[in-house]
Parts: C-alpha cells; sequence; structure tokens
C-alpha cells in the first residue's frame, strides 16, 4: 500500500509501517533540522521540506509522487494553535489561529489523489475546535463531511496509546476517513505496559552521569533540584515535602503546582512525555527512582533520552544518527504519535 505523509516531522509514527506493508513514497515537513533527521530513518522517502501552504512546496510534493497511486494518506497538522493555555486563550481566538487552518491543506490532497484510507490526527482538541469555511464556523468533522460525506465514511474517536502496546498514557483524536464500501476497524485494546516494563531494566543513573548503553545518559540538573528529588518519593511531587521542597535561595517557598518536580510511577504507564522533557521543573518527567538504604531515592533526575524512547514504543536500536541533538530527540518525541498505536490503528486496514 503506497502512502504519503504530511506534517511529517521526523516520522516517529512510521516507525513499524513498512513491517505492517505500508510504503511511504513522499512526506513533508516544514522544519529542516527535523525533516533532515526524517531523510536519514527513511532513505527510500523523498523528503520534501517546505511549507505546505507555499506552492512551491505543493508542486515538488506532486512532483515527487508523479504517476504513484495512493492508498493512504497520514496528516499530523501542528498541535500548537489548539492549545488553550495561555493568557486569554479561548475557542474565539483558535478560530483566528493561522495554525489551525493547516489541518484544510489536507483536503486539497485527497481531492487529488482519491485514497481509499485517510488518518488525520492531533490532540483532543482538534474534534472540538471551530474554523470559519465557506463564510461559516465550522468544526474540522463537519468540514469533512461537507467535502467527503458522500465518497468517505469518516468516523473519529479520541483514543489512549496506553490501550495499544504503548507504556505512556496519551490521548489523541484520530479521524478515519474510508472509501464507502471498505471497512476500518479500531483495533482491539491491550494490556497495559507499565514503566518498570519498559525501562526498569536499566542501570540507575543520577545527575550528569553516563551509561555505556547508547542514549542512556542523565542531564545535569541544579544541585538543589537533585536535593529535593532525592527526597521525594515515586509517583510525588517535591512540593508534598515538608523540608525538602522547591524554594528559592533566600529559602522562600516557591509557588507551583503538584505535577511539577514530580516523579514518574513504576507500575503504571508513564504519563505524557512533552516536549520539555529535558526539564526538571516541568510536568512529571522525573524518573521514578529507588528507594536507597538512608531513605533517599535514587536517580533525582530526568527520563534520559533512551527511557524516552522505550516510554514512546521506539525501538532500542532506534536508526538515527548518534549525533543526533538530545533537545531535537525530546522534541520530536513531544509532539509525535506513539508509532506502536498508530502500527495498530493502521494494520486495521491491511
Amino acid at each position: 500500500m503506497n502512502g504519503i505523509t504530511l506534517f511529517s516531522s521526523a516520522g516517529i509514527g512510521e516507525t513499524y509501517f513498512k513491517e505492517s506493508g505500508i510504503n511511504i513514497l513522499v512526506a513533508n515537513e516544514i522544519i529542516k533540522k527535523r525533516a533532515d533527521l526524517y531523510q536519514h530513518i527513511y532513505p527510500e522517502t523523498k523528503m520534501v521540506c517546505g511549507d505546505i501552504t507555499d506552492t512551491k512546496t505543493v508542486e515538488e510534493i506532486h512532483n515527487a509522487i508523479g504517476d504513484n497511486k495512493i492508498d493512504l494518506i497520514v496528516a499530523s497538522p501542528p498541535c500548537q494553535g489548539m492549545s488553550l493555555a495561555g493568557k486569554n486563550r479561548t475557542q474565539c481566538t483558535m478560530v483566528k489561529d493561522d495554525r489551525n487552518y493547516l489541518v484544510l491543506s489536507v483536503i486539497q490532497f485527497i481531492k487529488k489523489y482519491n485514497p481509499k484510507f485517510v488518518l488525520i490526527e492531533n490532540v483532543p482538541m482538534l474534534l472540538k475546535i471551530k474554523l470559519e469555511y465557506n463564510g461559516q464556523t465550522k468544526s474540522i468533522l463537519e468540514i469533512l463531511e461537507i467535502e467527503f460525506g458522500g465518497a468517505y465514511e469518516i468516523k473519529s474517536d479520541v483514543l489512549d496509546s496506553a490501550d495499544y502496546s504503548v507504556p505512556q498514557t496519551r490521548t489523541r483524536a484520530i479521524i478515519r476517513m474510508f472509501k464507502k464500501g471498505l471497512d476500518w476497524k479500531l483495533p482491539k485494546k491491550q494490556p497495559r505496559i507499565t514503566v518498570r516494563q519498559a525501562i526498569g531494566h536499566l542501570p540507575p543513573l543520577e545527575s550528569g552521569e553516563q551509561s555505556n548503553i547508547k542514549w542512556h545518559y542523565a542531564r545535569k540538573h541544579d544541585r538543589r533540584q537533585v536535593e529535593w528529588m532525592k527526597h521525594t518519593s515515586t509517583g510525588k511531587s517535591a512540593f508534598t515535602n515538608e523540608v525538602h521542597y522547591p524554594q528559592k535561595e533566600n529559602g522562600k517557598r516557591v509557588k507551583g503546582y503538584e505535577s511539577s518536580y514530580r516523579r514518574i510511577k513504576w507500575d503504571e504507564p508513564s504519563p505524557t512525555i512533552t516536549m520539555r522533557s529535558d526539564a526538571i521543573s516541568s510536568q512529571r518527567n522525573v524518573h521514578a527512582g529507588r528507594l536507597l538504604s538512608d531513605g533517599t531515592y535514587s536517580d533525582a533526575r530526568v527520563l534520559t533520552p533512551l527511557e524516552i524512547m522505550l516510554l514512546n514504543s521506539l525501538p532500542a536500536d532506534w536508526n538515527i544518527p548518534d549525533d543526533t541533538h538530545e533537545i531535537l530527540i525530546r522534541q520530536c518525541i513531544g509532539e509525535s504519535i506513539p508509532p506502536k498505536m498508530l502500527q495498530a490503528i493502521i494494520k486495521e486496514v491491511m
């Protein structure tokens, strides 16, 4: 089955496509360092780096596809414009956010290539936002129904990656479009994989330490942050500590939420991995830790690159260059759909 991917980033979601019988002919990504990483991972796919709203980029994609028949389109438009985070951020402001209209670029590709299957995925807000379309305000599903309701079945769901062989809880809005007369069921849920099952075999590391395992090295943190986290037990936030809580140099308590400076839990899937998985003060990304003989906890640090790879269902030998920047890895994973989740959904069309 031939396909194309749009808003492809580094192609993390496509990791298991080949073994599922999917051949991605052309991919598109606007950010060059992500496009370059994609091209290294998938040298047989033509990567077109450029703005999908630019006619030159679109023409280059069409030329790369040539006369090939396209059976599948997968699109993961950027999600930043769909966030309600930030001052004065409302549904009304999202209608005016140009980034949210990038999803409409997919419509032109569907019209041109008439594929059997289309998958559009994003954060759950994708199903709620309203866009101005032909002089009216419509949801994405309403727009797709207007454009393709006569030829396609259009289904939408919010799924959790933890139900599909991914040791991470990550909810994604999934829009499935398939030609009438065909079928595309949702995959059956699988037993959940815990953090312990996914990364419990890796040796402990403290702030700034290295190991002899590729991509398993610890970021160096401020000594005060390390001290707070050493006194924070598995699944807890340093903000709940009676003594070793986040504080300024003058000893005054730092204001914050208990989702910050928080260790993950061993016996559950990990929380959602964010783009800021490098920051120990960010949300729920500190290693679970192991109780030590002195009453403190090991691994007072954020998860290593290898740990977030495994928690995102990537293989330990993920094919990326040895000099790939750690922050690029974290950013791409933080925006991705976990590959085992996407594989499970896509396999249902084969």
